[in-house]
Order: structure tokens, then sequence, then C-alpha cells
């Protein structure tokens, strides 16, 4: 018994012993592999820093994912692509923050409470603001009522409003309005002098002179010159500042294609077939389409037969009203392409241009990714142009009302004045009111962007148009055929596990390698692949070595990719390889310089130099600054500026290396265009103006540039 229980006690240690062992190859093996838990002092939650500022990635992602809700909440595309946009621009913002409070602060630049209420209370609010608090009778901006809002959000601490205003919102607008007195200072610091717009007048009005005789570089062969990479690196050394190179990377891959197949696209050709009927009866149109989820919309209205760029217009205009022609196929641009059922609803005789003016009040506007952002609520917009178009019918001036409840940039500023409108062109409701109803019609049109007083004022010309309803599928690869893609990738990898067998697989399963070259750690594509490729360049950045091949096929578009790293570059000067093809042309025209330099050592005049090297004598007149061209030779910029050195004036220049080939000149002559209209006053504004306009924006490069900025974001997304 007592030796059963000794074996026991010694058999629970070795077990204990194995656990903590386990225990211990777990850790170290997270810490290792990149667990969000690491040892030895791993990565944090810092995504990077900006002049040893850290930014959190906590924080950072909290951030993110509110905009993320922000934009799903208000129908904002949140594919993969648009994400990653936004994700920089909230990067760039954290940079610009930190870099411009930098500034403020050295400088003393601050915005007080006063300023602050001056921004939401005074004339000129910000437009959001001015937008939500316009009273709709007057159209004129209720501060007060603003004021009161503010104060009750105030009140409300617990709140994510009361998070969103005063944590993002009014920083927001503090740090626009100290960055606008910041580039103030800017602007007000350039300056032009007198002086100096005298010496460029006269600069510019000189004029030479010259006999030359040029010796292109490719009278001395290319296979006489060699470039070592001695010669390489010399060069890139004396020039470091033009041959930086960002952190990089460059694959080979094979791609295994997973778009549809012929058999997927026989499939919606039958499905599509079988819908045309229903199709055909259907009496809602509309509501069909966005039941059977067609990738066109329905555009309720006429459009003429010139407009229309579709595939088989002409074929589909000749099917009587109220058939249905199709399937057929419209190449798209999801790849496989889409069928298409094409309805004619409705056919008749329309002008072909029209002129109308409006009035919008918006209830929607527009951002840059072409998505719908709320103005005003819908009823109070509805009160507002009822109001407007019985302000006019009364005798009101159209372009007084215009000026100040016209919500349409596009117009306004033209009269609210749309010309030379053609079919198609409107929003379908718009179209169908200025080319259906005649000149001289006045009403109210409500679009997607809000309600609209609308006056035809003229139609030209008449043709035939259409009212066609396009019902279409994409046609996607099926289930069997992405993972056959997906089976003969994962095959490949398996069995390509170093670049010689990578090589060899290749051209045993006869599929292409492509080169992508510069691949940068924050890049969202590699070139010759249609799609998102982030996780491949994570695994580039991350997990891989040169000569790795992944394990696993990436799936980037419709294609099954398979890489092998091939190189790597970190930060600073180019090395020899990559700089080789941008400076060896450079490189080889100076040394050919140096040989042609020997062939006219001994020469002392133009007609010397022209024997010994059997190239005639040229003549250029009227050389000048304003236009540095010569003729029959180009933009040669040290010839230009030869051109004007009184030393050379009677006798002969030293050789002078230029991009096409060695030259020699001898100045003839000197002269001068006088301009007695030059106005030095008004040259002098327009160039103090050239100067603030060329410093906006380019002192934030500048605190970039000369800023030491960390980002560690690849390591996370």
């Amino acid at each position: 018994m007592s030796i059963i229980q000794s074996i026991r006690d010694k058999g629970a240690w070795i077990i204990i012993g194995l656990i903590a062992l386990a225990l211990i190859a777990f850790i170290v093996q997270d810490a290792f592999q990149g667990g969000s838990s690491r040892l030895f002092g791993g990565p944090s939650n810092t995504l990077g820093k900006v002049n040893g500022e850290k930014i959190d990635r906590i924080e950072f992602e909290e951030k993110f994912k509110q905009m993320e809700e922000q934009m799903r909440a208000n129908n904002y595309p949140t594919d993969e692509a648009n994400m990653l946009q936004q994700r920089n621009n909230l990067w760039d913002s954290y940079v610009q923050r930190i870099l411009l409070n930098e500034e403020f602060d050295k400088l003393g630049i601050e915005v007080t409470d006063k300023e602050l209420g001056d921004i939401l209370y005074g004339p000129n609010p910000p437009q959001d603001l001015r937008q939500q608090f316009t009273d709709p009778n007057t159209g004129q901006y209720d501060a007060q009522q603003a004021y009161q809002k503010i104060q009750e959000l105030r009140r409300q601490k617990n709140s994510a409003m009361y998070k969103n205003f005063f944590g993002e919102y009014l920083p927001a607008l503090i740090l626009q309005r100290q960055r606008e007195k910041l580039q103030s200072m800017i602007s007000g610091s350039s300056y032009v002098p007198k002086w100096m717009v005298e010496k460029t007048n006269l600069e510019t009005s000189q004029i030479s002179s010259i006999s030359f005789v040029t010796i292109p570089y490719a009278t001395i062969s290319d296979s006489t010159i060699k470039v070592t990479d001695e010669d390489v690196k010399d060069y890139v050394n004396k020039r470091q500042q033009a041959f930086q190179q960002d952190k990089a990377t460059a694959i080979e891959y094979v791609a295994f294609d997973a778009a549809p197949s012929k058999s997927d696209s026989n499939l919606v050709y039958q499905q599509m077939e079988s819908m045309k009927d229903s199709f055909n009866r259907a009496t809602d149109i509309n509501e069909f389409l966005k039941h059977e989820y067609s990738l066109t919309p329905y555009y309720d209205s006429y459009i003429a037969r010139r407009e229309i760029k579709i595939p088989n217009i002409d074929t589909i205009v000749k099917q009587p009203v109220g058939t249905v022609f199709g399937p057929y196929l419209d190449p798209g641009m999801n790849g496989g392409g889409n069928y298409v059922l094409a309805r004619i609803v409705a056919a008749k005789q329309l002008p072909d241009t029209v002129k109308a003016r409006h009035i919008l009040v918006a209830t929607h506007t527009q951002d840059n990714t072409g998505q719908l952002i709320p103005v005003r609520e819908d009823s109070t917009a509805k009160r507002m142009i009822d109001s407007i178009e019985l302000a006019i019918r009364g005798g009101a001036n159209f372009d007084t009302l215009l000026a100040k409840y016209s919500d349409d940039p596009g117009s306004k500023q033209k009269g609210g004045v749309y010309e030379n409108v053609v079919s198609g062109q409107m929003m379908a409701p718009f179209n169908e009111f200025i080319f259906d109803k005649p000149v001289g019609s006045k009403g109210v049109v409500k679009t997607e962007f809000g309600y609209h007083y609308v006056e035809n004022l003229s139609q030209k010309g008449g043709s035939n148009a259409y009212k066609i309803a396009y019902f279409s599928k994409p046609i996607y690869a099926s289930d069997s055929t992405i993972q056959a893609a997906n089976a003969a990738a994962i095959q490949f990898a398996g069995e390509s596990r170093n670049q010689k067998s990578f090589d060899e697989n290749a051209k045993k399963y006869k599929v292409n390698k492509i080169n992508a070259a510069d691949i940068k750690p924050l890049d969202g594509n590699i070139s010759g692949l249609n799609g998102s490729a982030r996780e491949l360049i994570r695994w580039i950045f991350n997990t891989a070595s040169i000569g790795d091949v992944s394990e696993q096929p990436f799936k980037v578009g419709d294609k099954f990719v398979v890489p092998i790293l091939t190189q790597s570059y970190e930060k600073g000067t180019l090395d020899v390889v990559r700089a080789r093809p941008q400076v060896e042309l450079m490189i080889r025209n100076q040394k050919k310089a140096k040989e042609i330099e020997k062939k006219i050592a001994n020469a002392k005049t133009l007609e010397d130099v022209s024997k010994a090297v059997n190239q005639p004598i040229g003549q250029a007149d009227s050389i000048s600054f304003a236009n540095p061209i010569i003729n029959n030779v180009g933009r040669e910029a040290k010839v230009i500026g030869a051109a004007f050195n009184n030393n050379y004036k009677g006798k002969i220049s030293p050789p002078i290396p230029g991009d096409l080939g060695l030259f020699v000149i001898e100045v003839k002559n000197f002269g001068a265009i006088s301009n007695p209209g030059m106005d030095v006053k008004q040259q002098q504004m327009m160039m103090n103006q050239q100067q603030k306009y060329m410093s906006s924006g380019r002192w934030e490069e500048a605190l970039k540039k000369s800023a030491s900025i960390k980002d560690n974001r690849y390591k996370f997304f």
C-alpha cells in the first residue's frame, strides 16, 4: 500500500511538472505568435507615435467603431475598401491634431469662450447647425433656439449625444478655428517686394543669341560604358534625399480563378428566362424589381433613344410596347456580368433638350460617396416650398426667393437655371416634369433631394423617347466553382514550400507567375488583383520572411492567391538593386560626357569642336528665361543658363553636360524685349496672391515631413 502511495505521490509531481511545462510552452508560443498578451515587452496598445506622443489603439478603435455605426445608421457604404479609407482618414486626423496642437502651444493660438459663442450663435454658424435651426418661416438662423438646445444637452452628461457634441464636435470646431488662425498668420507673412518683381521682369525680358555644337550621348555605344554597383552606390549616396524609399516588399504569386463558369452562366440564364412572364405581368414594376433584388433600379421616366447607352438598345426599342426582350448579357462590373430582361413600358415623342429653373428646399444632400445625408424634416421642407409657390403666384420675385432659400449650389449661382438638359440626366420626377409638361408650366416636384419649385422655360427639338424597365441579375460563381479553385490553390500551396518548388509547380500546373512590387504595409490592393488584399498584405509584413510561401491561399476578388515573398526593403536610402533602373542611364551619360570631353580637349573654337566630333554648328536666336526652349534641341536648362553668361561672349564655353548630350556654346549677342505696358504694382499684387495661395495647406505637409511619425497600424489592421 505504501509503495502504491509512493508511486502516486511521485506521479502527481510528474503530472504537475508536465502541466507547468505545457502552460509555459503555451504562453511562450503566444508571445512569439502575436497573441494579445505577450512577454518581454512585446507590442502594446500603442498604434503609433507622433513626436513621441502615443496614439492609443483601443481609443482609436472605439472612435472607428463609432464612425462605422454612424455610417451604417445613415446607409453609407461600409465595404472593406471604404472602411480602409475611413480608417486612414481617422489616422490622419490624429496625426494632424497632435502636430497642430504642438504649433498652437508654441504660438499661443487659442479660442476663447467668447469666440466659441460667436462660432455657434453668430451670423456664420456651422452648416449643420444652420440647417437644423433655420426658421422655416423666415429662412433665418435661430441662434436662440440653438443656444437653448445646447444648454439642454449640457445637462445630459451621461448621454451619447453629450459625449459626441462636447467630446468630438466642439473640439473639432475649436481645432478648425485655430487652424484658420495659423493659416491666416502664414498667409499674412507672404510678401513679394517690388525689387523682386522688377528683377523677375528684367530677367524674363533678356534674350540671347548663341552658336553651339551638340554631341549626342548616342554617338558613344552603350556597350563601351560599364556602370558598376560602386558607381550606382556613389551616385545615390551623393543625392540621398532624392532616393528615399518607404518600407516595402515584393512578391510573386499564382492565382486560381474562381470566376463564374459557363454552367454558372447558363443557370442564371435559365432563371431569368423563367422570370420573363412574371416581369411582363407585374403591375408595380418598382416593387417587382425590389422584391427580386434587381441590380438596376427603375427609372420611372422617359429617355430619348440617343441618350440610352446600353447593349442591344436598337433591338429593344423595336419591340412593341408592353413586351419583354431578353435575357441578354450585359458585361457589367462584377466580373461575370449580368443577364438582363428589358420591358418596354411606354414610348412617346419628347423634346431633345430643355431649359428650366428651380428652387430646391432640401430634405437630403449628397456626400462625396453619393450617399444621402438628412438636411431637414420632410414636413418642414414641404411647408417652405408651399410658401415659396404661393409667394411667386402672388407676384414675389423668383430670384429673390432663390437667393434666400435654394439649397442647390449647382444652379443657385446661375439663377436656378439648368440649360441644355437631356433626358435621363435628372431625377425621374424632375425629368418627367420638364420634358413632359409644356413650356411655361410651373409647379412643385418632389425628389430624393427634397422639394423643387420648377418653371419650364424652353424646349428644343423632338425625337422618340422610351420608358424602359431593366430586370438584371448578376452571374455569380457557384459553390462548386469556388471550391474547385480553392482546392487547386490549397494543393499548390501545400506542394510549393520554397522558391524552387514554387517555380516547378507553376510550370507543372500551367499557371502564370505574376510579380507585384513596391507593396506598402498599409496598402489595400495589389497590382494585378481586383479586390481587397489586406489579409495577404498583413501576412507579408507580420508573418512572412523572404522565401516563404503562404500555407493557405488568400481570397482576393474572384481569385485564390498563393504568394511567395521575394524581397523586403526597410525605410531609408535605396539599395543598389532598386536604384540601378533609375540612375543607370544618368551615370552612363556622365561617363559618356567624360569620353566626349577627351575628344574636344584641345579645341579652341566651335569649328574645332565640330571637326573633332563630326557634328554641325547650330544657331539659336532669341533665347529667353520666359521661353526656355532651344529650337531643334528642346529644354536644356544648363545650356539656357550658360547662354546668359557674359564670360562666354566671343569665346567657347567649357563642355556643358545636358540631358541629350554634351554642349559647347559661344554667346553671340545679348538683348532685351521692352514691355512699356508692364504694371509692376499689379504684378506685385498677383505674385503676393499666388504666394498666399501656394502656402495654403503646404505648411501642414511640411509639419509632417519634419515630424517623427511611427506608424504601427499594419501590425493590427
